[in-house]
């Protein structure tokens, strides 16, 4: 059982639909021994936003405040959208001084994903793909798989995560792992604030994108030169996309085969990263090998900071 942390709530992106979801998240969290802060980020409202621009960046700003003290745990409210609106207000070098080599953990995915990808590039700060407040401590039902995979990848030196039943081509590679929601790392291509990468190790996942988009979105990092600087690819979780009968056959399997061969990198499948109830927490910008082959995948991630 893992020991009590303070657990700061940022709301960098949209406001929470569903109050329900955000007080069972937080009472679940104080039911576990842990003090949760700055939950009244879930009560702020301006048009679809959790915030304003000014609110939603001065939550990630406290941070390169040395007056305000800093938690064990930083976690996002929530997805949807919002984070690339506050990413030129964000206070990058402030943050790097304060943050740079500290035992805090900056977690979150989905629309998150923007905020991990500038830290990354403008203040170079491993921070954590992994579950958020309302969606997932605060659903309906909590998924052992997910909380476990949490408190083992921050506070773990170096951890693996498994994946038996994953497909994909046979690989052995080492490189930084990095990625998130693929729409966000398309979104910011050509930006100051994504990072430049090489022999890394790319992990994805999308909600409710048709194949062909995932197909776009790829080829937009393929035709940027990304791609060709990666390792491997590892596809988490694509849910709520689906063919039409106009796609005569194109459907998930066929634009990974397509990619596969336009790309020449290996891409493995399987990875429990995403929108869906299980979800594995990962490091992005921390060291990671990538074992693949018929018999699925194993990820060892090292090199990330832990808890104290």
């Amino acid at each position: 059982m893992t020991r009590s942390r303070a657990i700061e709530i940022v709301a960098p992106s949209g406001y929470p639909p569903d109050q329900a979801a955000v007080e069972r998240g937080l009472a679940r969290l104080r039911a576990a021994g842990h003090r949760v802060m700055g939950d009244e980020v879930a009560q702020r409202r301006f048009l679809r936003f959790g915030g304003t621009d000014a609110q939603r960046a001065g939550d990630l700003n406290r941070l390169a405040d040395p007056s305000h003290p800093l938690p064990d745990i930083v976690l996002a409210l929530r997805g949807s959208y919002g984070a690339v609106r506050i990413l030129d207000s964000l206070d990058y070098a402030g943050i790097a001084r304060r943050l740079a080599g500290a035992p805090v953990a900056l977690c979150g995915h989905s629309d998150f994903t923007a905020i991990q990808l500038a830290l990354f590039a403008r203040a170079g700060l491993i921070t954590f793909g992994g579950p958020m407040l309302a969606a997932n401590f605060g659903g309906e039902t909590v998924s052992d798989f997910t909380i476990e995979g949490f408190w083992t990848a921050l506070e773990s030196p170096e951890f693996t995560v498994r994946e038996p039943t994953a497909q994909g081509q046979r690989t052995d590679v080492n490189g930084t792992l990095w990625g998130g929601n693929l729409a966000m790392i398309a979104a910011l291509v050509g930006t100051p604030y994504m990072p430049q990468i090489d022999g890394g190790i790319l992990f994805v996942e999308d909600i409710n994108e048709h194949p062909f988009r995932v197909e776009r979105m790829l080829y937009q990092l393929h035709l940027a030169g990304i791609l060709a600087r990666q390792q491997a690819i590892v596809f988490g979780d694509f849910i709520g996309g689906k063919p039409a009968p106009i796609d005569n056959g194109y459907d998930f399997s066929a634009m990974l085969e397509h990619m596969r061969a336009v790309t020449g990198l290996p891409i493995v499948t399987g990875l429990r990263f995403g929108h869906g109830s299980d979800l594995v927490t990962l490091p992005f910008g921390a060291h990671a090998r990538l074992l693949a082959g018929p018999d699925g995948f194993s990820l060892t991630v090292s090199g990330h900071p832990t808890l104290a």
